[in-house]
């Protein structure tokens, strides 16, 4: 369906979304408020890339519900592999676990098949793009995390930013992505290292790996 993107995306929509969110997510367990979770689903497409707090989700979904079922809802969508909330990096579990999560998508797909952009209209717009590269990544990132000891999270610290962190046993590795978007500055990479000695700093496109040799490759490489 390459050639033909809205073929493309009536099929991801209709044949994928539409059967895991009303039915699939329903079967696996208790949903009181199924059209929280499709709003929360959305809202993630849209922020894919981006770090959201659960305040800032309530009032976007004008719900009233609250952020503990709004963090339950989130696990949901991880089980049935649509989205997740990478949570950020600290020494300390009980802030990770407390912490605002980056929300990504599994599969870009979900958020390109409800997207008004078509591929080149898509390279044209700098911040969209540079979400979508890095959304791409963090995908490939936690879908390869699966099943292994790595552990995938965000940092960010008075106003300097880590795009990844993976963390196996003792080992830390720092990944920066640069693709479309404004920000060229990659001092949050070294921002962290001060505090956290990374055993190793990726940089992904511009002049540091393709993006197309990043994602062919293991995550288990990345951190050996």
């Amino acid at each position: 369906m390459v050639d033909d993107r809205q073929r493309w995306a009536r099929y991801i929509v209709e044949s994928l979304i539409e059967t895991t969110l009303p039915r699939d997510i329903l079967l696996m367990t208790r949903v009181d408020k199924p059209a929280l979770l499709r709003r929360l689903f959305l809202l993630g497409c849209d922020y894919s890339g981006q770090v959201l707090s659960y305040q800032k989700m309530l009032g976007q979904l004008q719900d009233a519900g609250n952020t503990t079922t709004l963090a339950h809802y989130l696990e949901l969508l991880a089980g049935a592999g649509m989205l997740k909330g990478a949570p950020k990096f600290s020494g300390k579990k009980v802030m990770q676990r407390g912490s605002s999560p980056k929300l990504q998508v599994l599969n870009t797909a979900l958020m390109t098949s409800q997207s008004r952009f078509n591929y080149g209209s898509a390279k044209k717009d700098h911040d969209y793009w540079g979400r979508l590269v890095e959304s791409a990544v963090g995908a490939y990132l936690l879908n390869g995390a699966e099943g292994t000891m790595v552990q995938i999270y965000y940092w960010r610290d008075r106003g300097q930013e880590v795009d990844y962190v993976l963390q196996s046993g003792e080992r830390v590795v720092t990944v920066e992505v640069k693709s479309g978007r404004a920000r060229s500055d990659y001092s949050g990479m070294d921002a962290f290292a001060k505090n956290y000695q990374p055993y190793r700093k990726l940089l992904v496109g511009g002049q540091g790996i393709s993006l197309e040799e990043f994602l062919a490759t293991p995550i288990s490489n990345w951190v050996e």
